[in-house]
């Protein structure tokens, strides 16, 4: 789970996001951000719906499996953002991290929220014991 400065807190600044915010999509996941200037970090949330899944547990393994691909590569923000990603498919909560990190690396180069380039690639997946 991410750390409490990184969550948001109480309904206004989700309204604003949604509200003034730019969207892109790609795949199954869809992300809203606007920059933050008045944080010195990113602050994000993450909507899975039950249309995506009944089960509680699945839709909180994405969840939980979403928030961990961001802080990871939230050392790649260039400036602070409020970020919303909302996800189309419960796919995801079983999805390889590597398929996961793809998709949301995508959307993060399509917003422009990290450096095209070879920090990219800044993700170490680690090798499966055989």
């Amino acid at each position: 789970m991410i750390g409490r400065e990184y969550r948001f807190h109480g309904r206004g600044s989700i309204q604003r996001l949604y509200g003034r915010g730019k969207a892109v999509r790609a795949g199954a996941l869809s992300l809203r951000y606007v920059p933050n200037r008045k944080l010195p970090a990113y602050r994000l949330a993450v909507v899975v719906s039950r249309k995506v899944s009944k089960s509680a547990v699945v839709r909180n393994r994405i969840r939980r499996r979403l928030y961990e691909r961001v802080r990871i590569l939230s050392g790649q923000f260039p400036a602070a953002y409020d970020l919303i990603l909302v996800v189309y498919d419960a796919a995801l909560a079983t999805a390889p991290a590597a398929e996961l990190d793809r998709e949301l690396m995508k959307l993060l180069l399509k917003a422009k929220l990290v450096p095209a380039g070879p920090q990219q690639h800044a993700i170490v997946i680690p090798k499966e014991k055989s």
